[in-house]
C-alpha cells in the first residue's frame, strides 16, 4: 500500500508576517503523521484543492501587497518552494520504493524518520573538500521526476567539464571556494575546451550558448546547495553571464499552408509527422506538453492544458488547422499520434526537405570573441520546438497582441517574448522591400 500524501497549511499558527506553517500530511493504512516542510505561507497563495503554490500574478500581487507590504515573497521565491515541495514527495516515494524493494514492511513513523534523516545529511556542516560533482549526482538523482529529459544532459554535462576543469588545474573544486575569479576561469576553460572523437577525429568546441548555459546550470546548482545548508561562497553571485541571442526559425505562412496541405497519402509515418507538427504550430504547446495532451483537455473550441514547465494552465482555442487535425485522428485513443521527441526531430526534417523547404538560413555563433557563420537549408535546423516559434511569429504577423500571444504561449516576461516581435517586423520590412522596391 501507497502512503497519501496532502500538503495542509496550519491554519492555528500565524507568525508576525502573517505567515503559515506548510506541513505534509502523510497516511498509512490508520496511521496519520505530519511533517513540516521548513516553509511559511501566506494563505492567499496556497490552494489546497489543487495542492500548489499560485501564481503571483500582476492582479493578486496588487491585492496582497494592501495587506501584507513587503513581506509579499517574489516570484522566484515561490517557484523554488514548490519545487521543494515537490522534492519532499519524490522522497517520501523513494523511501517506500527502498522497502517495497527490500519486502519491508514499512510505518509513517519509518518515513517520517526517513525525511529526518535526509534532513540532518543534507543541513550538517560540509567538509570543505567535498566535490561539488558530488552533489551535483545527488541533484540529479532527487530531480529526475521533476525534470524532463534534456535538462538532466545539461546538469550531467556540466559535472564532466567540472572533472576536466579540475582535472586540468590540478585543484579540488569545493563549495567555499567559488567565488567570481573561479567563474572567470571556468568560463575561459570553457571556452578553450576541445574533445576529439576518437573514431572521425572531428574536433567538438563549444559556443558561447551553450557556455552560457553551463553557467547558469553552475549558478542553479550553487543557490540550491546552499538552501540546502551547505557552506557556499557568496562571490559567484557577482559574476554575470553573457547570453548571445538565438535565432528565431519559425515556418513563413506559405510554408506552413505547404506543409499542411502537402499529399502525403502514400507515407503514413510523414503523413502523421506533419500533422502533429502543424498542430503545434497552430497551438503553440511545447512538444511535451503535446506528449500529455488527452482527450480531456479538449473542450468543444479550445484546449484546455496545464502546460508542464510553467505548471500554469493555459487555454488555447482551436482553429481552422488543429481542428482540422482533431477530427482527422477522432477514432485514435489519444487526440494526435505522438512519437519519441529523438524520432520526431529526425522525420520532421526529412519531412521538410521533402516539402522543399530549403531556404538559406545563416546561423552565428561565437565561440569567445570569434565569430563562426554557417549556412544551413532550413530543413536542416527545423525542430519539434520550431512549431512554437511558428505560432508566435505567425500570431503577431497577424495582428494578435503580443500579450495575447504570450498568454496562449505561456510566455512570462516580454523580454524573452520579444525576439519574435523583432523577427515579425523584420519579415514585415522585407515584405515591403519585395513589393515596393528597397529604398535607393
Amino acid at each position: 500500500m501507497e502512503a497519501s500524501l496532502r500538503y495542509e497549511l496550519r491554519r492555528d499558527l500565524e507568525n508576525k508576517r502573517g505567515e503559515q506553517p506548510l506541513t505534509l500530511l502523510i497516511h498509512l493504512a490508520s496511521q496519520r503523521k505530519k511533517v513540516g516542510t521548513g516553509i511559511n505561507l501566506i494563505p492567499e497563495l496556497w490552494s489546497g484543492e489543487r495542492q500548489q503554490i499560485l501564481n503571483l500574478t500582476r492582479r493578486l500581487k496588487i491585492q496582497l501587497q494592501k495587506k501584507y507590504g513587503d513581506n509579499l515573497p517574489n516570484k522566484h521565491t515561490l517557484i523554488q518552494y514548490q519545487d521543494d515541495l515537490i522534492e519532499l514527495k519524490n522522497k517520501v516515494r523513494k523511501l517506500e520504493e527502498g522497502y517495497r524493494s527490500r519486502g519491508i514492511a514499512y510505518s509513517v513513523e519509518m518515513l517520517v524518520e526517513g525525511i529526518r534523516d535526509s534532513k540532518k545529511h543534507l543541513t550538517k556542516k560540509e567538509d570543505p573538500s567535498n566535490l561539488i560533482y558530488d552533489f551535483v549526482d545527488r541533484y540529479i538523482q532527487e530531480h529526475e521526476l521533476t525534470r524532463v529529459k534534456g535538462s538532466l544532459v545539461v546538469y550531467k554535462s556540466l559535472k564532466k567539464h567540472l572533472k576536466n576543469y579540475e582535472a586540468k588545474t590540478r585543484s579540488k573544486i569545493r563549495f567555499d571556494k567559488i567565488d567570481y575569479n573561479f567563474m572567470q576561469a571556468f568560463q575561459n576553460h570553457l571556452i578553450g575546451w576541445e574533445e576529439v572523437h576518437e573514431t572521425t577525429g572531428t574536433v567538438k568546441t563549444l559556443n558561447n550558448i551553450t557556455i552560457a548555459k553551463q553557467l547558469s546550470t553552475l549558478k542553479t546548482f550553487l543557490g540550491y546547495a546552499k538552501r540546502q545548508g551547505i557552506k557556499v561562497n557568496d562571490g559567484y553571485k557577482e559574476f554575470s553571464i553573457k547570453k548571445d541571442k538565438l535565432e528565431v526559425i519559425a515556418l513563413t505562412q506559405g510554408e506552413l499552408d505547404l506543409l499542411f496541405n502537402f499529399n502525403l497519402s502514400s507515407n503514413k509515418r510523414l503523413d502523421q509527422v506533419r500533422d502533429v507538427f502543424c498542430f503545434s504550430c497552430a497551438t503553440g504547446f511545447r512538444f511535451s506538453d503535446l506528449q500529455q495532451l488527452k482527450r480531456e483537455h479538449i473542450k468543444e473550441m479550445e484546449i484546455r492544458l496545464t502546460i508542464r514547465k510553467t505548471k500554469e494552465p493555459a487555454i488555447v482555442p482551436l482553429n481552422q488547422y488543429s481542428k482540422t487535425i482533431l477530427e482527422k485522428y477522432k477514432d485514435l485513443a489519444s487526440p494526435i499520434p505522438m512519437i519519441s521527441n529523438q524520432k520526431f526531430n529526425k522525420y520532421v526534417k526529412e519531412l521538410c526537405k521533402l516539402a522543399g523547404i530549403d531556404d538559406p538560413i545563416e546561423i552565428i555563433r561565437y565561440k569567445g570573441a570569434t565569430k563562426q557563420s554557417t549556412i544551413y537549408k532550413k530543413h536542416e535546423i527545423i525542430s519539434a520546438h520550431t512549431g512554437r516559434k511558428t505560432f508566435a511569429t505567425l500570431s503577431l504577423e497577424k495582428g494578435i497582441p503580443a500579450e495575447t500571444v504570450m498568454k496562449i504561449t505561456g510566455h512570462a516576461d516580454y523580454k524573452s517574448f520579444q525576439r519574435y516581435v523583432k523577427v515579425t517586423e523584420e519579415r514585415k520590412r522585407n515584405e515591403m522591400q519585395k513589393a515596393w522596391g528597397a529604398p535607393v
